[in-house]
């Protein structure tokens, strides 16, 4: 029985990974297939503890390959529409299984010293925006970050009102309330050095963490 809920993971990842993307046309391995094969491996088990028979580990393999390979191309999909939204407007995407991570460099968002959003990156806050509203099944945390210049508590203030900003004006395009959580962090996790003026730059961001709303 453990050959074959080996043999049912390796098929389920081998059929998964052989997809088309629907955006550029090309053959890939996707993330969909990383979520299929492991939801079958979840499901078989299931199935097997459960019935105790092969029959049983079938049907949890099948149903726990679905449902992992929806939740993945689901996340394929929306990343891609991110990508096409945000494509040079110095917002980066970045994929990390089951979770997409938007990094807004602080110095094209907002002033010096300020919480108030450049009116200048509206269009592209109205973007995100735009798909956030079509990909209803996910939740948004805005976290601001600072550099390490400067007293930490005003830091750590000015990063959580430049993310409460982000997260009210997507809630004025239309994000309900109950999707969107803020928070500041002053100048936690830096991404670059504070010790030259470009490293210390790329640290004050505003970065929004999507995940499925199921987590």
């Amino acid at each position: 029985m453990r050959k074959i809920i080996i043999s049912l993971a390796a098929t389920a990842i081998l059929t998964s990974a052989c997809t088309t993307d629907p955006y550029t046309g090309e053959r890939k391995i996707s993330n969909s297939a990383i979520y299929g094969g492991g939801g079958a491996v979840a499901g078989a088990l299931v199935g097997q503890l459960a019935g105790g028979n092969t029959k049983a580990t079938l049907i949890g393999a099948a149903l726990g390959g679905a449902a992992g390979t929806g939740l993945g191309y689901y996340f394929d999909r929306q990343e891609s529409k991110l990508r096409e939204e945000l494509k040079g407007t110095g917002v980066s995407v970045k994929r990390t299984g089951d979770k997409i991570k938007l990094v807004m460099p602080g110095n094209i968002t907002f002033g010096s010293n300020s919480a108030e959003i450049n009116s200048s990156f509206y269009k592209v806050l109205n973007s995100v925006a735009k798909v956030f509203t079509e990909y209803k099944n996910t939740h948004l945390s805005v976290i601001g970050y600072s550099d390490s210049s400067g007293d930490a508590l005003k830091n750590e203030t000015l990063s959580a009102n430049r993310a409460k900003s982000v997260g009210d004006y997507l809630e004025n395009q239309g994000i309900a309330a109950a999707r969107i959580k803020t928070s500041g962090l002053g100048s936690a996790n830096p991404i670059a050095s504070n010790t030259t003026t470009e490293g210390k730059s790329q640290n004050r961001r505003v970065e929004i963490e999507i995940v499925s709303a199921e987590k």
